[in-house]
């Protein structure tokens, strides 16, 4: 009798063991098979919202979570995460994206105008913005809980539900407060109308849009400074046309500029978001357009800060940094107040030594270039943001980044002893160096994120700075430590002079150069910088859009010289590729 207790008892805890394996099993497994799961639908969803966005005529963008009290355009519901459209302002859940793709039609960015030459609204119901004010009653709109209230894509305009019908009679559109800067879409219809596409032809359809008609192209890049980009463009495609609106992330600017070419002649405008890199790269594209016999159709070119640096910005009274604290529109209200001025363009020849056979390396230069601390610095950074790009995703961090690079050259100096190793000729005329680490040729008034270089702390009389003098200004410093002296205004550069044409030869060993923040370690070499061309730029003379307070003086300064989706957009894009 015992035996067999202590089978039955042997039996229950064998059982007791199995069930305890059986459900602690369970519990791990479920979780990762639903987990697993959840992964593949979730990767699913986002393969078919993808291809959804891709074919929609929509500029849909999903958000998990709106910034405000949104509701759907289609059941008119509050949504907390769904889609909108930054060109049309549409707003939708997700199980009403198809239904209001299908039955509510985006901005038509190529139409006939009325048989009487004028434009009609183009109403979206709902989600209007914030501080908006009814035109027929002049109350503020949008006040209610509920999809309500109208808003037209094009002028801005607001109305009441009750009020619309108040406007009977009054349905035409004017485009609102920016009309100077959009490109209508009647103009594009009639440049496709166009027989013979010559640039009179171009000049008698935009005098239709008004005498002061100066359409503006908006070309950013989204991977400039704060990752601001991807935010203006949705704001910029809300108030203009989407077709003049570019991402340099899917469309190069010599393709976005081909646009020029179907505008009246000497009134295209060129904003350019991003920083001095994307400048260049944009003024390059525009020389482009003169090697192609198109100089009739060179725009003037205005900049919206975005990078680290900006110097080219702050030199044109734009600030040295943009993040946001100002609406679009007062970004657009400074830009119609700007004036022209012109900025020397140069080239820069680097021919190694010992390579006779290959072609020099030619840069363009708008800035400056420079060899010695401040170049290893900035080759330095970019090193590290080609391996861990995510990380240097803020101005403030890029800035701090650059600070422990100069204070770590301030205690190994790698550039030391230069001026045994170079030699400098300015105007034909060799000069004489002091024991330098480093040499700077300017072109522009700032450098270094802010700092007026040639002036230095105003102590000693120099020759004023322009951008259209045909001159470079030339300065030697003696390190990292001298750098963070000159742009706290302890210490001055030492002036070297003045030239139309700088030839440096770098006799033996590397050494770290940069133009205009693009860096390179370089052997030994001849380069030599003379004069390539002229860009008209556009010069803001008023409120500066910079971030830094600490430096009033660019507010106040005289100027150097006086994703793809295949929307209807993106078929206009494509169109003017071929």
């Amino acid at each position: 009798m015992c035996q067999e207790g202590d089978e039955a008892k042997e039996d229950c805890g064998s059982r007791e063991e199995w069930t305890l394996l059986f459900w602690t099993s369970l519990a791990v497994v479920v979780p990762v098979i639903l987990t697993l799961w959840c992964s593949a639908q979730r990767s699913k969803r986002r393969t078919y919202m993808k291809e959804f966005f891709r074919k929609s005529k929509h500029g849909w963008h999903y958000t998990d979570l709106f910034n405000k009290p949104t509701y759907c355009c289609v059941c008119s519901q509050h949504i907390l995460h769904g889609a909108f459209c930054d060109c049309c302002g549409v707003c939708a859940d997700e199980q009403c994206l198809r239904r209001a793709d299908r039955s509510l039609p985006c901005k038509e960015i190529v139409a006939p105008c009325r048989p009487d030459g004028t434009t009609e609204h183009r109403w979206v119901r709902g989600n209007v913005p914030l501080a908006s004010y009814c035109a027929a009653c002049k109350q503020q709109c949008g006040t209610q809980p509920k999809l309500c209230d109208f808003r037209c894509i094009w002028c801005q305009t607001t109305v009441h539900d009750d009020c619309m019908d108040s406007l009977a009679g009054k349905d035409t559109c004017d485009l609102g407060e920016f009309h100077s800067l959009i490109i209508p879409p009647h103009y594009l219809h009639r440049v496709n109308k166009l027989r013979r596409r010559l640039p009179d032809e171009y000049s008698k359809l935009g005098a239709s849009c008004g005498r002061n008609w100066t359409p503006v192209l908006v070309l950013a890049n989204t991977r400039s400074g704060n990752n601001m980009g991807e935010a203006l463009l949705g704001e910029f495609r809300t108030l203009l046309n989407p077709v003049q609106v570019f991402d340099l992330s899917e469309l190069t600017p010599p393709k976005a500029l081909q646009l020029c070419t179907l505008l009246p002649p000497g009134r295209v405008l060129v904003l350019v978001c991003g920083g001095d890199g994307t400048v260049g790269w944009v003024l390059d594209a525009i020389d482009a357009m003169k090697l192609k016999d198109q100089d009739q159709f060179i725009p003037r070119v205005t900049i919206l800060p975005l990078g680290t640096g900006n110097d080219l910005s702050n030199t044109l009274g734009w600030g040295a940094g943009y993040a946001g604290e100002i609406p679009v529109e007062q970004v657009l209200r400074n830009v119609l107040e700007a004036e022209v001025v012109k900025m020397d363009r140069w080239k820069v020849q680097v021919a190694s030594k010992g390579l006779y056979f290959r072609k020099p390396k030619v840069l363009s230069m708008n800035n400056y270039f420079s060899v010695g601390p401040d170049a290893l610095m900035a080759l330095n950074f970019h090193a590290h943001r080609e391996k861990t790009p995510s990380f240097f995703s803020s101005r403030i961090i890029n800035k701090a980044v650059y600070f422990l690079y100069g204070t770590k050259d301030c205690l190994v100096q790698e550039c030391k002893d230069l001026d045994k190793r170079v030699e400098l000729e300015l105007d034909g005329e060799r000069v004489a160096l002091p024991s330098l680490e480093g040499i700077i040729v300017c072109n522009i008034g700032y450098w270094g994120g802010g700092c007026r270089l040639w002036e230095g702390m105003g102590d000693e009389p120099c020759p004023p700075t322009r951008l259209d003098d045909g001159l470079l200004e030339v300065v030697g410093v003696f390190g990292s430590f001298h750098c963070a002296q000159i742009q706290v205004k302890l210490a001055n550069p030492v002036r070297l002079g003045q030239a139309h044409t700088v030839r440096l030869v770098l006799k033996s060993s590397t050494m770290p150069m940069q133009v205009d923040g693009e860096p390179w370690a370089q052997g030994p070499c001849t380069i030599t910088i003379t004069h390539k061309t002229q860009a008209l730029m556009l010069y803001h003379s008023g409120e500066q859009t910079d971030d830094d307070d600490d430096d009033e003086e660019s507010s106040t300064s005289e100027p150097e010289s006086p994703a793809p989706h295949d929307s209807p957009r993106r078929q206009w894009s494509t169109a003017l590729q071929a």
